[in-house]
């Protein structure tokens, strides 16, 4: 969930050749798309505990928070992190493990967003992806005329796109956005996006939870758009998750679902979001696979033997 929101409320893709650790040795590779970065955060002052467990928070500084985030990936052995956010910090993140973290520039409100900022970072190769954008949070929709510039651009950059889709945390207009509105995170108003720009790569962040029967029109309409299962594989109580994710897999969508975690400021959470998907006894171990990983090195373009984002065509 869009990580500003939640603060108020409660790659390239693979790893440089070093050894596996102990921890990975038995895990096959996993990527998450959905992963945040902050140069500061009021739940570290405030050390808000895990939602789900109540554990005590224990990174509560921009280095901790990385380093936890980055043991994580040690840990499940998880071969990339599209991380989102403050970017400023993400490229922090990317200095200290380049070819494993792909840097995204997200927003709520495209006023505030900067076309050639975007741009000159990609031409760069600092950039790998647009998102999180927040739209619903800045009460902006995915077909505002306001938004035509970015989607252009990301179809001419070839360059993937994370939106927000779905609900946000209980009182979201009360307590931090006047502007949200859950209707706004519904997938049907990306349709005329899509039908415009028929190159573009966009993933809905939180697949569209809890518009099902809009998700699986989506996805089934136009099979280059993808899906993130990102916070609700771990915050929603797991039998609405599981109940939500088999509905996306009987109506034969499994290819177009990427693992994310939407972790925020608990790196415990991708553990949590992992276990989410492993402990689905519905999904075949191949169907697991895709989710995990197989999907996302299709959806971004990976590059297995160089390690790196497929170059811009």
């Amino acid at each position: 969930m869009n990580a500003r929101i939640l603060g108020s409320i409660l790659l390239t893709a693979f790893p440089p050749a070093v050894p596996a650790q102990s921890s990975q040795q038995n895990r096959p590779p996993i990527i998450d798309v959905h992963v945040h970065a902050y140069s500061k955060d009021e739940r570290w002052t405030n050390r808000t505990p895990n939602p789900v467990t109540g554990q005590a928070m224990t990174a509560t500084t921009e280095e901790a928070h990385m380093q936890a985030s980055l043991a994580q990936m040690t840990k499940y052995n998880i071969r990339a992190f599209v991380v989102s956010n403050d970017y400023q910090t993400i490229l922090r993140w990317k200095a200290a493990a380049p070819e494993r973290i792909v840097a995204s520039y997200g927003f709520d409100d495209p006023s505030t967003a900067d076309l050639e900022f975007i741009r000159r970072e990609h031409a760069a190769g600092r950039l790998g992806a647009l998102g999180e954008l927040g739209l619903p949070y800045g009460g902006v929709a995915p077909n505002d005329p306001q938004m035509e510039p970015y989607w252009a651009l990301a179809e001419e950059l070839d360059i993937p796109v994370g939106l927000h889709t779905g609900l946000a945390p209980s009182n979201t207009p009360y307590r931090c956005c006047p502007k949200f509105r859950t209707s706004l995170g519904n997938p049907a108003l990306l349709e005329e996006v899509l039908v415009r720009h028929p190159k573009l790569r966009v993933y809905l962040m939180h697949a569209g939870f809890p518009y099902l029967q809009e998700t699986i029109a989506i996805l089934h309409m136009y099979p280059q758009v993808y899906a993130d299962l990102g916070a609700i594989d771990w915050l929603r109580p797991r039998e609405a998750f599981h109940e939500y994710l088999r509905a996306l897999v009987r109506n034969g969508l499994g290819k177009q679902l990427m693992f994310g975690s939407d972790q925020m400021v608990w790196p415990e959470g991708i553990g949590m979001a992992i276990e989410g998907i492993e402990s689905a006894s519905f999904l075949t171990k191949e169907q697991k696979r895709d989710i995990l990983y197989n999907n996302a090195v299709r959806f971004l373009r990976l590059d297995e033997k160089t390690s790196r984002l497929n170059a811009p065509k």
